[in-house]
């Protein structure tokens, strides 16, 4: 992620100012003289920069702020791909979960209050999936909404529901409080935070289809074709997919990204064109994980 990206500019710039220049000369015409007609365009264009600049600001201002102690030791003790970058490197990847953090709009439901944890939880599995492409943003303004447990289509809380996440195209994102902190408690490749961020990334649309919207063009039709030989694969129970990723080509994907980022040796073991294939995209190869140890925490090795 960056503060301001030189196309973030250009379109308001050249259109903001071609339509300052328009409104100038409309105003000089009128006969309330040119110069009134040049401050009125320069004002009007003005407007326009700064309007497109209160983000890029924000997010200076954001920065410079130190990174809370308490969430980078929460890192370093969930978030295998941050606890395996070196010194260097750490920094913009809290920066990123500072952004994500700001930027996305938390609401709790069902008494769910967001409190900076579980905002913490939700930028962290943004900015894992966001590390490996500095230029890539959260496709649009997103919305989460954190619900105490499983939950059904209309959000209710009275009886258990099916889903512990559910991500819409233009909605919001939903999801599980306990569903959230069970991903990040244990690397087992079920993280729902990963999941459905997949899911944001693979709307075209109004629709998710199993073929991210950042995929290269010249490799969509190869990307198809490994992703159904997978989901037969994930049918027949063989390899390290659970029996989900066989419902949709959406689901193998974001099933698959759960693994990349949690299991990655055993995902490059049984599955090494999926492995490469996810290489590419998120243009990342996450850290190995270790035996357990004795506690039965899972340590990551250097992320490569």
């Amino acid at each position: 992620m960056r503060a301001l990206r030189p196309s973030d500019l250009l379109v308001p710039v050249l259109w903001g100012g071609l339509g300052a220049l328009l409104a100038g000369l409309a105003v000089g015409r009128s006969g309330a003289g040119a110069a009134w007609g040049v401050g009125v365009g320069l004002a009007a264009w003005a407007a326009v920069v700064a309007w497109t600049l209160r983000r890029p600001l924000r997010r200076l201002r954001l920065a410079r702020r130190p990174f809370p102690p308490d969430d980078r030791a929460w890192l370093e003790a969930h978030v295998a791909v941050y606890a395996a970058l070196d010194r260097t490197a750490r920094p913009r990847f809290e920066r990123d979960v500072t952004w994500l953090r700001d930027g996305l709009t938390f609401e709790g439901a069902g008494g769910v209050v967001p409190d900076d944890r579980l905002r913490l939880m939700v930028a962290a599995g943004a900015a894992v999936l966001l590390h490996g492409h500095p230029d890539w943003e959260i496709p649009t303004e997103r919305t989460v909404l954190l619900v105490p447990d499983t939950f059904d289509e209309a959000y209710g809380d009275e009886e258990p529901g099916l889903y512990d996440g559910m991500v819409h195209s233009q909605g919001p994102i939903v999801l599980s409080v306990r569903a959230v902190e069970d991903g990040w408690a244990r690397r087992d490749g079920y993280n729902v935070v990963l999941h459905e961020l997949a899911h944001v990334f693979d709307f075209e649309g109004w629709e998710a289809d199993g073929a991210p919207s950042f995929l290269d063009p010249r490799s969509a039709d190869a990307w198809r074709d490994l992703v159904r030989r997978e989901m037969r694969r994930a049918e027949r129970g063989d390899g390290v997919l659970r029996s989900y990723a066989a419902t949709a080509p959406a689901e193998l994907f974001a099933v698959a990204t759960e693994q990349f980022f949690e299991r990655p040796a055993r995902l490059r073991n049984r599955h090494p064109e999926l492995f490469d294939a996810l290489v590419a995209f998120y243009n990342a190869t996450p850290p190995d994980e270790d035996a357990p140890d004795a506690d039965g925490s899972l340590m990551a090795r250097r992320w490569r």
